[in-house]
Formats: C-alpha cells, structure tokens, sequence
C-alpha cells in the first residue's frame, strides 16, 4: 500500500539566508495579491473569469513588470498559481453546497508564511537541502527520510525561524495482526480512559506554561506598537504557544503509536469538539487536551498499520450500564457509576469506555452488542 506522508524538520539557517528566504516569501505574497487582484477586475470590468492556465501563461510578463520575480525558482511561482486557484475552486464548491463561502482574501505580511517546490528545484545531500536560487541549508533530522519525496515546502514560524516539510509516497507494509481490541473515552480530568482500567493522565500543557505567557503578555502589552523591544516581546509570546504546541503535538504521536501497536480493533467517541468549545464553560480546557489532534494521528497511523477504527456516537455512553444496559441519567459531577439493577459499581468513565467498546465492535461487525450484555 503506497500512502503519502510528510516529514517535518527544523532548519539552521544565517542571517543571509534568512534573508533571502524571506524575500522569496514576499514575491510569492505579491504574486498571490497580484493574481487574485486580476482575477477580481477581470470579473467586475469584462464579465470574465480567469483560469489556472491564462494566469500561469501571463507569468512571464510579471517578471519583466516585477525583476524580483526571477529571484523565485520558476516552479514555485507556478505553485503560487495553483494555490490561487485552488483557493478558487473551494470558494464555488462551498457555494453550491450553501456553506459559508469565505472569498479569497489578500494577503498580508503575517497571512502568507509558506511557499512550496512541487517538483523540482531542490535535492538533499546529507544534512544539507539545496534549493534553486537560495543555497545550501542545513536540516535538523530528528528521523530518517522514507519513501520518494515529491514536494518541498518551506515554512516561516511566527518565531521568525523556517521549517522544511517533504512530502514523501512511501510503501506501507500493515502489522501483524494483534487480536486485541480497546474502547477509549476521552475526558478532562484523565485524557483517556480505556476499557481495560489503563488510564493516561491528562498533561495540562497550556495550563503548565499559561502562567508564563500571561506575564510576557503584559509586558508585551506595556511597550509601545511598532517598536524593537514590542517585536522581541512577540517573539517570546510566539515561543511559549510554539513550546506548548510542540509538546502537545509529540504527546499525541506517542499516545497514539502505543495504542496502534497493541491493539488491532480501536474504538473511540466520534465527537464533536467545536460545537462543544462553542457552548461549554469548559472551552479552554477541552482546546487544551487535543481530542482531535489525537483522534486524527490516530486514525492514519492505525490505516497505515492495517487496524480498524470504530468510531462511536457518544449519546448516552456515560449514562447506560456496560453489564445489563439499564440507563440512569447522571450528573456531570458524579464521578462513579452504580448501577440500580445490576448492581454494578466502576467509574464513570471506565463505564463509558466500556460502552464505547461494544458499541464500536458492534458498528465494525466484529461482535454484536446484544452477545456482549
């Protein structure tokens, strides 16, 4: 099975090519801004829509119109195009499904931050990428590279530091078959429960560091806009959010590796967390734990490894009996599960992992609910 999969590195830059990659960032910005401004008076003053292939072929009269356009690898002009119109293309496919549409917007300094060889115009030679009109830049490998790179897309943090991520088709072998299967409910107070007792503790790693970003914002906030000392602050506000974001992006890899190892048939809540940050006190600790990040490393790595996602509505999980199905509404404060027929005593969420399980064997075929009570 050949899948795509994308490599993500920290590159080391210096001062110059620092510079040289940010200025290939702004002529790929005003291009963007250029090609969509065409697009809009070709339509408002000739009733005409532009294409990818009119644009693409009005390239090279951009260059002469603009010299730091020849800077750019020609490729990633043409990626730019393509962008553009595949911003295009998602702008009428909402409007005819009668979603919020959101028109393609100009792009300003801090809202174009990438830009991409699709095919050509970089080749890797140890440690070091070598890029079409920028140089040789050094990776910082943290794993080796699988599979036949096909693109290279090169990213600005809000730090001001520049990330390279391959996008590569590798072929993918399933693992051995695990017999074993696990339901898993998501929570605050423990990121997950599992159906067989195991727990993983909720890390809290906004909570961890929200105490250091609020006095840098206030510090941040003191300064005057525009100046040196404001920007350094930004700086240091864009490295805590980076710091939390990387550390909760290597937990979820990690939790996620573990379960697909083990298990063959995983069962989890298919909720729906931005209605649930939209309507519940709880917003900031539900963003915190990541349930969505988690579920989505979850669900490629267990297709790569040839494992079955079963995916669960979460209504009354919490609520019925995993040993007789008697249902017995709960508050969200009470923690335990007592069961008035049976006599069943757990924990309230060990119950509803428990119910996730069966629910979800039963949605994959493998057994069915009624067997299980």
């Amino acid at each position: 099975m050949i899948v795509r999969k994308s490599f993500h590195f920290r590159l080391k830059t210096t001062k110059k090519q620092a510079r040289l990659l940010d200025e290939q960032l702004q002529e790929c910005r005003w291009l963007y801004n250029e090609l969509l401004s065409q697009r809009i008076l070709a339509y408002d003053e000739l009733e005409i829509s532009l294409t990818k292939i009119q644009q693409l072929m009005f390239l090279p009269e951009l260059k002469i119109e603009r010299p730091g356009l020849e800077k750019v690898h020609s490729q990633v002009l043409q990626n730019v195009v393509d962008r553009l119109d595949k911003a295009f293309n998602g702008f009428f496919r909402r409007c005819k499904q009668g979603q919020k549409s959101g028109f393609p917007r100009f792009r300003g300094t801090h809202r174009y931050n990438s830009f991409c060889y699709p095919q050509s115009g970089f080749n890797l030679e140890g440690n070091e990428l070598k890029l079409s009109k920028v140089g040789r830049l050094r990776i910082l490998y943290h794993r080796p590279i699988e599979g036949t790179i096909k693109t290279c897309t090169l990213k600005k943090n809000a730090t001001g530091s520049w990330d390279v991520s391959f996008s590569c088709e590798v072929d993918v072998r399933p693992m051995p078959s695990a017999d074993k299967s696990i339901g898993i409910d998501m929570g605050l107070k423990q990121f997950a429960t599992f159906s067989d007792g195991r727990e993983i503790e909720n890390p809290r790693f906004f909570k961890q560091a929200e105490k250091a970003l609020a006095k840098t914002q206030r510090q941040c906030a003191k300064l005057a806009k525009g100046t040196p000392e404001r920007r350094k602050k930004g700086k240091a506000i864009a490295k805590i959010h980076e710091r939390i974001r990387n550390r909760r992006k290597d937990f979820c890899h990690k939790e996620s590796k573990k379960i697909v190892n083990e298990y063959q048939y995983i069962c989890v809540e298919d909720l729906a967390i931005k209605e649930m940050i939209a309507n519940s006190s709880f917003a900031k600790s539900i963003a915190d734990v990541s349930w969505n990040q988690f579920c989505r490393y979850l669900s490629y790595k267990a297709e790569e490894a040839g494992r079955k996602i079963g995916l669960v509505n979460p209504a009354y999980t919490t609520q019925d009996c995993s040993r007789c199905g008697h249902r017995e509404l709960k508050e969200l404060s009470e923690r335990s599960h007592v069961c008035a027929r049976c006599g069943y005593q757990t924990s309230r969420d060990l119950n509803a992992a428990q119910n996730i399980l069966a629910l979800g064997l039963d949605g994959l075929g493998i057994t069915p609910r009624s067997l299980r009570l």
